[in-house]
């Protein structure tokens, strides 16, 4: 089911939106989505799907449980956006739906003890290596990006999920400790802490594969 269309399914008994203070456009997408509008509905999705996919994809590390959970997420989102009160920008409560469902999503595996590894250079091809657009760098640069790139990713699989989450959410989306904090649902200390540990992991990760 594409997702542009997940509206369609889950547009029901959505109550009157009761919060402040949020940006006069956003709010109004927001107000029309609550009240059942399909077109704003499709404009909520279309201007967050990527962003969705992409952090999905980050933590799950797999292309297909991320358009799936993708989907589930824009149903949740449907079905709770007349909750929503204004306590963040829609993007960070969003945000903080993917994570919620992406680590229920581990839970599910781990209790099944399934493996969801990817190889390296599957990883890569899902997540693109560190090669800018237009960069004209030698095949030998270009291959010695895509080694790091590797060695990146492969690290980063391996962080347990929380601190997987927090250094995608700093370093790769650029959020601030306070919109991680709620996506999160901690404290901002809890936010720095866990970031701390997972650069100190990486860094050590890293120095292991070099040596």
């Amino acid at each position: 089911m594409g997702l542009r269309i997940v509206a369609d399914h889950v547009m029901k008994d959505a109550g009157a939106l009761g919060w402040a203070e949020v940006g006069n456009r956003e709010a109004a997408l927001i107000e029309r989505c609550a009240s059942g509008d399909q077109a704003a509905c499709a404009e909520l999705v279309s201007g967050h799907e990527r962003m969705v996919f992409q952090l999905a994809l980050h933590l799950l590390g797999d292309r297909d449980e991320a358009l799936d959970l993708s989907q589930e997420v824009f149903f949740s989102v449907f079905r709770t956006i007349h909750n929503f009160r204004g306590q963040s920008a829609l993007k960070t409560w969003i945000y903080r739906i993917v994570i919620n469902q992406a680590r229920n999503r581990q839970r599910w595996w781990r209790r099944r003890h399934k493996s969801e590894q990817v190889s390296l250079d599957q990883h890569v091809a899902s997540h693109g290596d560190l090669r800018q657009p237009g960069d004209d760098t030698s095949p030998d640069r270009a291959f010695a990006r895509k080694q790091l790139a590797e060695r990146l990713w492969g690290a980063l699989d391996r962080l347990p999920f929380d601190q997987r989450t927090v250094i995608v959410l700093r370093e790769i989306d650029g959020m601030s400790y306070d919109d991680i904090a709620f996506s999160l649902g901690v404290a901002v200390g809890t936010v720095k802490s866990r970031l701390t540990r997972a650069r100190q992991t990486l860094r050590r990760q890293l120095q292991e594969v070099r040596a």
